[in-house]
């Protein structure tokens, strides 16, 4: 297959070596488990955490005269995942031995797909950013293909001091291999990259994305080159199980490649690891290629073949994906592209905001769900599912501010109330005097005593009209917060004579 190089060199994606500018080239291989409650090719269950080996059926564990029966569910969760990806689906795969000998492999051969996968080429869009202006910049990367494949099982090295256990709870569970094209430049665009796919697993339901427990895994291909060079020889690390190390591993590899390189010497074509406490790749294996797996048609399975109909009634049951969503937050709510970002790059996430917008200011929303709740949930290591502050109770205190019950400071406090102690926030806001003051007399007559107190200040404020800000300031801290502050910005103006 020949890879063609789409993309244009771009300066500030190249490394500095000591003998010039060096450029990354990554691509990508996914492993996404299914969601399916059961496995690929037998009726054994995927729940993660399970004693060992005793989630195994009789075809996980290759005993002899099993045969492998597809689990439909797995079909439809491909497909619906290729049309997320915006890829060809082929409605004719065929599925392929790929023999290899492993302790946790007890067929000696995995059941995948090779040269007839049931997804061909599609595309991510991948917004990566911020920059300090808030904006993103946009990149495409390609989508090669997505086949199905079962996994193996797990060996465990650390429970006998001189035996290895293996477990094959996982033997068997479906797998998506997701193969990027070499598309990205730098450690930022692949995490940017890996973050977008999961985030559009999770919207399809296809996947669950927890790459700590091992449904999600990422093999990372990297090699380097001068500027507008062909590829040079690339390096697979395999198995990379968090976004944060995948941004690690590319960074160590590409400066041990480089410093190779410069000192006259050649890549080998391997399978490395990478070890997150030392911060670097070693060596694991030479890089396999296709023929080392001698590829055939798995004769115990017809090709699989399904019409358009079948595709078609998947696709007119697709979510709102990420991108969609995005572009409507930006265009119905005003939202910026920021704002926007955040809120999708979750799908709890984005549900939660919508029904804290339904029916409110979009961007007064966006602000309460972002920077207060997002903000504390990180401070308490949170996820949005955990939070003690539901959608009602967030919207309700957007809609105290907006009718001008309540001051923004006051909604702080408010919100930490609710935080803490719950409830619904109207009768809190009534049981603790927390209504705004909107009392002219009252507020005017704050504004009276703070001037009174403070002659030097006013004369100043007559010289610097900012210095009036000191004098709201003032007022709002006599009046606890209360005071409406358009109120009081007016009349500190009118009676400082200052605009």
């Amino acid at each position: 297959m020949t890879i063609i190089d789409t993309r244009v060199p771009d300066p500030k994606r190249f490394i500095s070596g000591a003998t010039g500018d060096w450029e990354i080239i990554i691509g990508m291989e996914i492993h996404a488990q299914v969601t399916s409650r059961s496995k690929l090719f037998s009726g054994a269950a995927t729940d993660f955490g399970a004693e060992p080996n005793s989630k195994v059926s009789l075809v996980d564990a290759a005993m002899p005269g099993m045969l492998p029966v597809i689990n439909e569910e797995c079909v439809r969760q491909a497909v619906r995942t290729g049309l997320g990806l915006k890829a060809r689906i082929n409605n004719r795969s065929v599925f392929d031995r790929k023999n290899y000998f492993y302790p946790d492999l007890p067929q000696g051969y995995q059941i995948s797909q090779f040269k007839h996968p049931i997804v061909g080429e599609g595309i991510v869009i991948v917004n990566v950013g911020p920059a300090r202006d808030g904006s993103f910049e946009e990149i495409h990367v390609g989508i090669e293909r997505l086949h199905l494949e079962q996994d193996a099982g797990k060996s465990m090295h650390d429970q006998h001091p001189t035996m290895s256990f293996v477990d094959l709870n996982r033997s068997g569970v479906a797998l998506m291999e997701i193969v990027s094209k070499p598309d990205m430049r730098s450690a930022d665009e692949a995490k940017a990259f890996l973050t977008k796919l999961r985030t559009i697993l999770r919207y399809l339901g296809t996947c669950d994305g927890n790459m700590d427990e091992g449904s999600m895994r990422a093999d990372v291909n990297v090699s380097v080159r001068r500027p507008g060079e062909g590829f040079g020889t690339r390096c697979e690390i395999k198995n990379v199980n968090s976004i944060r190390f995948v941004g690690q591993a590319i960074e160590s590899e590409a400066r041990r490649q480089i410093a190779i390189l410069e000192d006259g010497g050649e890549i080998d074509q391997e399978t490395r690891l990478f070890d997150p406490a030392k911060g670097e790749t070693r060596s694991m294996r030479s890089k396999e290629e296709a023929h080392d797996y001698r590829y055939f048609p798995d004769p115990d399975l017809l090709p699989l073949e399904f019409d358009q109909a079948f595709v078609d009634e998947l696709a007119k049951d697709l979510p709102e994906l990420p991108d969609e969503k995005k572009a409507r937050f930006i265009e119905k709510l005003g939202l910026s592209e920021y704002d926007a970002s955040v809120l999708v790059s979750e799908k709890a996430t984005a549900d939660f905001f919508e029904q804290v917008a339904n029916g409110r200011d979009g961007k007064m929303a966006a602000n309460w769900v972002i920077n207060d709740l997002l903000g504390a949930l990180n401070k308490a290591g949170l996820d949005i599912e955990q939070t003690p502050v539901n959608p009602e109770q967030l919207g309700a205190i957007v809609d105290l501010i907006q009718d001008g019950t309540i001051s923004g400071k006051i909604a702080k406090d408010l919100f930490e109330i609710i935080w803490n102690e719950g409830g619904d926030p109207k009768i809190v806001v009534e049981e603790r005097g927390m209504k705004q003051v909107t009392d002219t007399g009252a507020i005017e007559a704050a504004v009276d005593a703070v001037i009174a107190e403070n002659p030097e200040k006013v004369e100043q404020a007559k010289a610097k009209p900012t210095l009036a800000g000191w004098f709201v300031g003032q007022v709002m801290k006599a009046t606890g917060g209360k005071a409406n502050p358009q109120a009081v910005n007016a009349l500190v103006r009118q009676k400082l004579g200052v605009e």
